[in-house]
């Protein structure tokens, strides 16, 4: 088997905020965020691969699991060809991946998960305004409408929250997403630096 990424995961219901704590984390040296929307976005749509997107996307359809994970994979590959991503030194941010069982067992092969940071949303009614309100700032129409926001937290809890119970529930961190992104961010650091400090030898990555 191939060296393994040093990953943390980061998972949440939309709206939870793990983006922008993915993006933060991103910018201190020795973390590499990747979030699967970007590599979606950032996909030659002229490659072989681009093309099966299309494919799938065009008619509505979902992209297979193992088109996503081998996008997914082709891109890391490209991110440390460029040097942007060192995974000898990097420990690897990952959020909107895995989505389901079946990925989270493919990407085993790839992943070496040393924590699972779950931002909780005890409160629903407060999502859903927190995520209208973002709408409306952002201009994101289709987040405005409360029971297409709804039917996504639905969708969240049927597929992409099984996929928790396939790591080990001593490397899983449950952190409220409803405080300020500073006050969230607080404590996400409290679980991911002493990670990062255990398996790279200083902040800055270097062995």
């Amino acid at each position: 088997m191939q060296d393994r990424y040093q990953t943390v995961l980061l998972f949440g219901a939309p709206g939870a905020g793990k983006g922008t704590q993915g993006k933060i984390l991103g910018l201190v040296p020795g973390f590499f965020h990747l979030a699967c929307g970007d590599v979606f976005r950032s996909l030659d749509v002229n490659s072989k691969l681009g093309k099966e997107f299309l494919e799938y996307s065009s008619r509505g359809e979902l992209v297979p699991d193992s088109l996503t994970i081998e996008m997914w994979r082709q891109n890391a590959h490209a991110q440390t060809t460029l040097s942007l991503f060192k995974p000898k030194s990097d420990l690897l941010i990952l959020d909107g991946i895995p989505r389901n069982q079946s990925q989270a067992e493919a990407m085993d092969e790839y992943l070496d998960v040393l924590l699972v940071v779950h931002l909780v949303c005890p409160d629903l009614d407060e999502m859903v305004r927190r995520m209208k309100r973002r709408a409306v700032k952002e201009n994101r129409l289709d987040d405005a409408d409360e029971e297409v926001i709804r039917h996504r937290f639905e969708v969240y809890d049927r597929e992409t929250k099984p996929v928790l119970e396939h790591y080990d529930p001593k490397i899983v961190r449950e952190i409220n997403a409803l405080g300020s992104p500073a006050e969230v961010l607080q404590h996400v650091l409290e679980e991911v630096v002493p990670v990062q400090s255990a398996h790279f030898k200083n902040p800055l990555g270097q062995r």
